[in-house]
């Protein structure tokens, strides 16, 4: 038998990942993984700089470069998020797999087996991923319509030993597509500021926003170099070319950059020279802004459909950006039941059911829906079978 470290018992299957061989399926109507629109992706654009990367005059695309990204792009990256209210240079910047690579480069630097992050209340799947094989125990706190709930947290903090980290998608969150406000922005530094704890700010959905005022992100209010904020390219360019980054002081910078050289050595070069020829050659801004109209439709679509088609007792989070809405079944309904027995077989529709997003006390009785991908007759189709199939399972 082969003796595995402890830590491999840890290594679960998404349960999102489970669902996207069935995604594959023409015949299944998919709200399950938080993809962005592929029709939407620059690939005119994209296709014209490969092609004039991928000649002799420029071997060099495909040569090795700087562990710890392309230094063009970096600047790239250090010149938006500075726009953006977080004032740093290219030496401020690691280019990573993603966001996700900076979750688990970010937990193997701070979190040794049993110490505490705390997290949203439910929180994004891909983080636990991430962060379940340094043994880490958890916290978590509730969230309300203006985010988490930081009266909840300054209890937790206060009550709860051992806290290294504090992870928040504060913008369109992943599962529930809601936003934290501005003042508990402010509350949260302050916080981690009296309890000496890092925060890890994850915004992949920063750019989605659909209506409303922009709010300035966590990093913004930091003074002390206690947040570490990710971002990602992954939905405002391609996800497909696998770049993130990480915002850290030089200190936390360098470490997790040598944590990633030991786990990939560097990004591929040829997409991060792809991604900053992009960036000389064409205003991503106007692109984001040419994709914002089609995500609120579909937004729209969803919830307007969820009004149709859902029964009483059943209720959904109304995002104002992102790609996800989160919605409430009755106590005691189990969605993965419903999904395995009823939604699927019969109406071949796919969500992605609640209880994993929760890293303590999973509550089976939710399910995240995403309307990004899902084109618009399909989209009608698959939630109207769903809430003729719920009236059914409710009574």
């Amino acid at each position: 038998m082969t003796a595995f470290a402890a830590r491999a018992a840890l290594v679960q299957p998404s349960p999102i990942r489970e669902f996207l061989s069935l995604a594959t399926n023409p015949e299944i109507i998919s709200f399950g993984g938080g993809y962005p629109d592929a029709s939407l992706f620059p690939m005119a654009e994209l296709r014209a700089i490969y092609a004039d990367l991928l000649t002799p005059a420029n071997a060099q695309t495909l040569q090795y470069t700087a562990s710890d990204g392309l230094p063009r792009l970096r600047a790239q990256v250090a010149e938006r998020l500075t726009r953006d209210g977080m004032p740093c240079g290219p030496d401020d910047i690691l280019i990573t797999q993603g966001g996700q690579q900076g979750l688990d480069l970010v937990a193997k630097l701070f979190v040794d087996r049993g110490e505490v992050i705390v997290t949203e209340d439910p929180t994004f799947i891909g983080a636990l991923i991430a962060f379940n094989p340094c043994e880490p125990a958890y916290a978590s706190v509730p969230m309300d319509e203006d985010g988490l709930d930081v009266d909840a947290l300054a209890e937790i903090l206060r009550t709860t030993p051992q806290v290294k980290l504090i992870y928040t998608v504060p913008d369109f969150q992943n599962p529930t597509g809601r936003t934290l406000s501005l003042e508990r922005r402010r509350r949260l530094v302050e916080l981690a500021e009296a309890f000496d704890v890092t925060i890890l700010e994850d915004t992949p959905y920063r750019e989605l926003r659909y209506e409303g005022t922009r709010l300035p992100t966590i990093k913004n209010f930091d003074t002390t170099g206690r947040v570490i904020h990710l971002g990602s390219f992954s939905k405002i360019l391609a996800p497909g070319l696998r770049l993130g980054w990480v915002l850290a002081t030089p200190e936390i910078r360098e470490k997790l950059a040598l944590l990633k050289l030991a786990a990939d050595t560097q990004n591929g070069t040829l997409n991060m020279r792809a991604a900053s020829a992009y960036l000389d050659a064409h205003d991503i801004d106007a692109h984001i802004a040419g994709m914002l109209p089609a995500y609120r439709r579909k937004r729209d679509l969803m919830l307007a459909m969820l009004s149709e088609a859902m029964p009483d007792g059943v209720t959904w989070t109304r995002p104002d950006g992102g790609l996800f809405t989160w919605v409430t079944f009755p106590d005691g309904f189990d969605s993965a039941a419903f999904q395995r027995d009823h939604l699927i077989p019969r109406a071949g529709v796919l969500l992605v059911p609640g209880a994993a997003f929760f890293a303590v006390g999973q509550r089976p009785n939710h399910a995240r829906l995403s309307y990004s991908g899902v084109p618009d007759d399909r989209l009608v189709t698959g939630v109207r079978a769903m809430g003729d199939l719920l009236r059914e399972a409710l009574g």
